[in-house]
């Protein structure tokens, strides 16, 4: 009986890879890739990772930038960099927000999240955790003998959260109204809700 030994090794991320090229345009894949990149980043990398020619995703993220979904900045070489533009990012969240919460649903979620921030303004004296740690550091510069009670990270965290969740909530009031006059009042609301 003869011995071949085990059977050739076959990469599966190279054949996910090429099943990914061969069932998607450049286009697509572009796309994709750029829509998880937040650091400016040179048309040759967005294209290795596309797995399609640099003058190719030049060209499609020219167009992508042409319609606002990527951000292009200058390299310190003078070659243009790309990213994810975090205009889109808003829009994105705020369409998944309406698309699982009506209008009246968020203009309650919206008033809790405004208490809910007024509560941790009263309770620190700041508008924000940034203040808190800057007026915190400044306090403890000019009276090193004074002790404050440490604020945990978590509570920290949890506002900080919860004015980003805030701020894309409103986004997504904003644009759910502005879509009521475009579409004719395609989502549920009361005639009432402030824009």
């Amino acid at each position: 009986m003869e011995d071949r030994g085990p059977p050739e090794y076959t990469d599966v991320n190279e054949a996910v890879g090429d099943e990914w090229e061969s069932e998607t345009t450049p286009y697509e894949r572009i796309r994709h890739v750029i829509a998880h990149t937040y650091r400016p980043t040179a048309a040759d990398a967005v294209a290795e990772a596309a797995r399609t020619a640099p003058k190719t995703a030049r060209k499609h993220l020219n167009a992508l930038a042409d319609e606002g979904f990527v951000e292009t900045t200058t390299g310190e070489h003078g070659g243009t960099l790309y990213r994810r533009s975090s205009e889109s990012l808003v829009v994105e969240q705020a369409a998944d927000i309406l698309e699982h919460v009506t209008t009246d649903e968020l203009v309650t979620r919206i008033e809790d999240m405004r208490e809910q921030l007024a509560e941790f303004r009263a309770e620190y004296g700041v508008d924000s955790p940034e203040a808190l740690t800057v007026e915190r550091t400044n306090r403890a510069l000019v009276e090193s003998d004074i002790a404050e009670p440490e604020i945990d990270s978590e509570t920290m965290q949890e506002w900080k959260t919860l004015r980003r969740n805030l701020a894309f909530a409103n986004a997504a009031l904003s644009i759910g109204n502005a879509e009521q006059f475009v579409d004719g009042d395609r989502r549920p609301t009361d005639e009432g809700t402030p824009a």
